[in-house]
């Protein structure tokens, strides 16, 4: 089974109120799952790889066994390819977690996006904000 797991994160002041958005996008273009979370006062990378995290577990009880991962977050993508370190210790456990998920799957794509292609998981991830606002 393959996915697209599109996913952002918003922080609005970095830190800020914050909220993470996924979604998961079967290859025909059917949308197959969305979510929003709030994640209380956070940054703006915490938030992308909540939303990370988020589209990534879901596709896991989903059974998915390919991913394509699309961000408009290019420091996050390029983390995850190891070619940028991740130095933030908040940040490092969800690093950890991503890597340790994104190695379940038989095959993973990051792809860097502008965030134009990035949409929807970007008004789920504000709409997060704006619920508990």
């Amino acid at each position: 089974l393959r996915m697209r797991l599109y996913c952002d994160g918003a922080s609005r002041g970095n830190p800020g109120p914050a909220g993470a958005g996924a979604v998961l996008v079967e290859p025909g273009g059917a949308v197959i799952d969305r979510q929003g979370k709030f994640l209380g006062r956070q940054t703006t990378l915490f938030a992308e790889y909540q939303g990370l995290l988020l589209g990534l577990h879901r596709a896991r009880e989903l059974g998915v066994g390919e991913v394509e991962v699309f961000s408009d977050s290019e420091l996050m993508i390029r983390q995850l390819g190891s070619r940028y370190q991740v130095r933030s210790p908040s940040l490092r456990p969800l690093y950890d977690e991503a890597r340790r998920l994104l190695n379940q799957f038989d095959r993973v794509k990051l792809v860097h996006v502008p965030r134009e292609m990035n949409r929807a998981a970007d008004e789920l991830s504000n709409r997060a904000i704006d619920l508990q606002g």
